[in-house]
This record gives C-alpha cells, sequence and structure tokens, in this order.
C-alpha cells in the first residue's frame, strides 16, 4: 500500500446482510429506507414497550447524543439540574438490554456553565458518571470532540468581559458491560503525517536510546501499517452551512436543529465499533445525522426521535432512498 494514504475499510464488494427489519413494522415509524427506520415518540417510551423486542440483544452500537443538561429549561425540554442526573442514569437498563454481548455506547455530552457565573457546572460529568457507575458499564476510553469552528461561548465571559477562552470541546465516553466490546482501530487509521511519509520513502531511523530509556531498533518505525492510529482527540469543524439536511429544512421552512454534530463524528465510531452489516442505534435522533453516517458505511440503524418537526427535517438527509414515509403528506 503507498505510504500517502491511509487504509479504509475494505475495498473488496461487501455482501449484503439479511435485512432486520422483518414483519410488521412498529405503529411510531415515522419513515423508512432500506437500511433504516425512524421512530417517532419517546425513546424510554418506545425502548420500553416492546416496539424493538425484536432487536434486543441485537443491537452493536448505541451511539447518541443526549439532550445536554441545563440549568435552565430551554425550548426542546432538557432536563435541568440532578433530575437530568436521575434522568439519564434510567436509560442504562434499556440501552443495555438492546446491546449485543460485544456492543458498545457511546454517549456524547456537551459542557455547561453556571447561571450568572464565569464558572463551569460539574453537571455533564456526574451524569456521565451516574451513568456509567449505577449501569454497571466499563468505560472502554474517553474522547474528546474539538471544534474548531464553534462560535466564542459563553458569550458574557468570553466575547463581554474577556476573562474566559472559547469552549470548543465536547466529550465522548465510549462504555460497554465487557472489557473488550468489538473494536478495531485498523477500521480508523488516518493518512501519515509528511515526515512519516518521508522517513517510510528514506527507509532508516535515527535509532539508539532515547532518555526514557528505550531503545528504538533501526526498523522500528519503518512499516508501513497503512495508515497512522488516530488519537482520541477528534477534530472536526462543524460548518456544513450548505448541506443537504439545511438547504430541505430552509425550503420546506422547517426548524434546524440546535445541537447538530458533524457526520464524520458519527462515522468515525460506526466505523471503529462495528462491521458492515451491524445494527447501530440512536435513541435521540435529532436531525438524524447517525442513521444517515450508518446508511453510508453500510449498516443497519433505528433512530427514534420525540419532535415532529426534527424528524421531518432529517428527511433530507436521505433523498430519494426514503422507501416509506408516514408524514408525506404533511
Amino acid at each position: 500500500m503507498h505510504p500517502t494514504a491511509a487504509r479504509t475499510e475494505s475495498s473488496e464488494p461487501v455482501a449484503r446482510s439479511a435485512s432486520p427489519f422483518t414483519g410488521r413494522p412498529p405503529a411510531n415509524v415515522a419513515y423508512a429506507t432500506q437500511c433504516g427506520r425512524m421512530l417517532h415518540g419517546k425513546s424510554d417510551e418506545i425502548l420500553a414497550d416492546g416496539s424493538l423486542a425484536r432487536f434486543e440483544g441485537k443491537v452493536n452500537l448505541i451511539f447518541t447524543s443526549p439532550p445536554f443538561p441545563l440549568n435552565r429549561k430551554k425550548r426542546y425540554g432538557n432536563e435541568t439540574g440532578e433530575a437530568y442526573v436521575k434522568w439519564l442514569c434510567a436509560f442504562g437498563p434499556l440501552f443495555k438490554k438492546m446491546l449485543a454481548p460485544d456492543g458498545s455506547i457511546v454517549v456524547e455530552m456537551g459542557n455547561s456553565w453556571e447561571p450568572g457565573m464565569a464558572v463551569m457546572s460539574t453537571l455533564a460529568l456526574r451524569a456521565l458518571l451516574e451513568f456509567q457507575e449505577k449501569n454497571e458499564l466499563h468505560l472502554c476510553q474517553e474522547f474528546v470532540w474539538h471544534n474548531p469552528a464553534r462560535l466564542p461561548s459563553p458569550a458574557q465571559w468570553v466575547n463581554v468581559e474577556r476573562c474566559r477562552v472559547k469552549d470548543s470541546f465536547t466529550k465522548l465516553w465510549w462504555m460497554a458491560p465487557t472489557e473488550k466490546p468489538k473494536a478495531s482501530n485498523q477500521r480508523v487509521l488516518q493518512e501519515y503525517s509528511k515526515s512519516m511519509k518521508t522517513l517510510l520513502k528514506r527507509g532508516t531511523y535515527n535509532n539508539g536510546k532515547r532518555p526514557s530509556q528505550h531503545n528504538i531498533s533501526e526498523t522500528a518505525f519503518l512499516r508501513d501499517n497503512g495508515g497512522a492510529i488516530p488519537s482520541n482527540v477528534l477534530t472536526y469543524a462543524n460548518t456544513q452551512s450548505g448541506d443537504a439536511y439545511q438547504t430541505y429544512c430552509r425550503q420546506n421552512e422547517l426548524p434546524l436543529h440546535p445541537a447538530r454534530m458533524p457526520a464524520d463524528l458519527a462515522k468515525f465510531f460506526i466505523k471503529f465499533l462495528t462491521d458492515a452489516g451491524d445494527v447501530v442505534l440512536d435513541p435521540f435522533g435529532g436531525s438524524n445525522t447517525t442513521g444517515a453516517a450508518a446508511e453510508e458505511l453500510e449498516r443497519f440503524w433505528i433512530s427514534i426521535e420525540a419532535s415532529e418537526d426534527y424528524i421531518k427535517g432529517s428527511r433530507g438527509r436521505f433523498g430519494d432512498r426514503i422507501t416509506s414515509d408516514s408524514f408525506a403528506d404533511w
């Protein structure tokens, strides 16, 4: 393999897995594609009422960004304060019963600030910790999503009083009931740096003992592994103002979801933690970034969203791939 390109998932044709969407569909299906279903309703109710009973023990990845913890209620109905901690924790048993034995849960959580104060709240951290501990999950690894294009916030402290720097990251906790869930970093290799490409081309390396007392051999870094192993700090700018989703929402006078993630973030974890033909679940579907990413990567997907408007807008991610639509005549 040429050292200038990172290895992606196999270029060999992938045999289409048998669809898990057989039999009578749940009554709350808002729209469907060949690979997925968007369900309309509250995720705690849908996960508990048997609508997805056929998928229990078969979901390979639950990837989601729950409504962020707030200290004041916003229009989209987030829980506040300690009620948020209890609310998120209560999803643990519902998530675990859906997981395959080697399945994973990845939860993205934004930061929050104490109202009227230039002080960060620990609510997001406490919510994640409570969710992990009370539900007996292993924290496989913590990730950070850095958004270099994020607007300066909190505005009062960053722009007005100039006593803080902009808050430009969110946390993602990768958790699982088992210590070694399905995962392969070979599916998410990144392109080698310019210096590494030069080293591979040159075929020699500055070997010898380092100050750390590690003894580096002449060939220690000369093997082309197809790409560099990524770090747990993921940098993706969220600037797709003209993408199909936003264009569709503007054309149809639908509200944009206020907390969208970049598709590349969802794709990273879907590739890292699942194989083609696996099932991905997003209990807080929002604009359905997860479903669209899973479909592109040939995974089956299920998304759940309580807002009819956000579901209608998310249709713009799929175009003519939608095979049935409960909101077609709205």
